[in-house]
């Protein structure tokens, strides 16, 4: 074996030198052995248990569940909606009966018009440095997925406002600020014209008044009974938490749901909460929104949705830019009178 054959033998974790020689006896500790032998030094900086989970900012977003969100169109400057009215001479009573004799009969008249509303481009872009992907290697953790979400929470956020309030400075307005939508007032019970003022019966003739408004003004359409209300979340927890009285076992949101006008008319109506509610009305009053829930009516479009538009390597700040694009439109109100606000609640 020439001059390995006195390399010793390993036993136990352990390697055993021979004597022989000028070679004196020695042992070589494995390094879980190491470990044990100086008391945990070498893990003392690792006996932590290291939560996987990354906690995200607080928010809330009901863009999805208030508004029909239509996808697809490309990236077009404007979406157009088209609407037409309808005339026969000497009206829909009288002008159609026809007698024997007669040498002509009315005709019909379409008027159409077309309705543009603006879009706009949400943009945000991503920039990840070379050396703190290297690391994330090292941590298990992705830099990119944990920035990935950050932009998607922004944009979350983005159609939130977009929905309800529109986009300041574009000029668009949304669900609770839409100037060409009727505003009233609750009804004053005493000196308030508060919910939380006001008994359960009360509260309902509010609703069913508000309910019965949007109904008239779309001339009783079976179609048109407005099927959504929405309220700041102090009212709805109120309504949801508070008892219609001492005696009952139902809290006053459950009576307001068995017992409106649109229920009665075969509507399913829906009675949620939102932030943007709050101090919405005039004067800074809180206030309640009633309307149509169905894409017929109202939308919003999502011509392109979020997309990763392009990456890039930046060799000159030694990182990776990430470009990532939409194209939104405002708020569409096909019908301006199958909304309501109904201010002061």
């Amino acid at each position: 074996m020439g001059k390995y054959k006195n390399m010793g033998t390993f036993d136990g974790g352990m390697v055993t030198m021979p004597s022989s020689g000028s070679v004196t006896a020695q042992k070589f500790r494995t390094m879980d052995e190491a470990a044990i032998a100086s008391g945990g030094a070498f893990l003392q900086s690792e006996l932590e248990k290291r939560d996987q989970v990354i906690r995200q900012p607080l928010t809330s977003f009901t863009y999805g569940r208030d508004i029909p969100i239509r996808v697809g169109g490309g990236w077009a400057e404007y979406v157009s909606a088209m609407s037409v009215g309808y005339g026969v001479t000497g009206g829909s009573e009288e002008g159609p009966v026809h007698a024997g004799g007669a040498n002509g009969i009315p005709l019909v008249q379409a008027d159409f018009d077309k309705e543009l509303f603006k879009t706009h481009i949400f943009s945000v872009g991503m920039r990840i440095m070379f050396v703190d992907m290297q690391r994330g290697n090292m941590t298990g953790r992705s830099y990119e997925s944990i920035l990935r979400d950050g932009i998607r929470m922004t944009y979350d956020k983005h159609m939130d406002a977009n929905a309800y309030v529109g986009i300041k400075k574009y000029g668009s307005t949304g669900l609770v600020n839409n100037p060409n939508v009727k505003i009233t007032n609750a009804a004053t019970v005493g000196s308030s014209t508060k919910f939380k003022d006001k008994t359960a019966d009360e509260i309902l003739s509010d609703i069913n008044n508000a309910i019965l408004a949007v109904w008239e003004q779309a001339e009783y359409d079976r179609d048109a009974i407005p099927n959504h209300i929405l309220m700041p979340y102090e009212q709805f927890n109120y309504l949801a938490t508070t008892k219609v009285s001492d005696l009952a076992e139902k809290t006053i949101l459950t009576f307001l749901l068995e017992n409106n006008v649109a229920r009665n008319n075969g509507a399913d109506l829906y009675i949620g909460a939102v932030s943007w509610c709050k101090e919405a009305g005039l004067g800074g009053t809180d206030r309640m929104v009633v309307y149509i829930n169905k894409e017929k009516y109202l939308a919003m479009d999502e011509l392109v949705p979020l997309s990763r538009a392009m990456t890039q390597a930046n060799a000159t700040n030694v990182c990776y830019d990430t470009a990532y694009l939409a194209n939104l439109s405002e708020l569409q109100l096909f019908y301006e009178n199958i909304m309501l606000y109904v201010d002061g609640i």
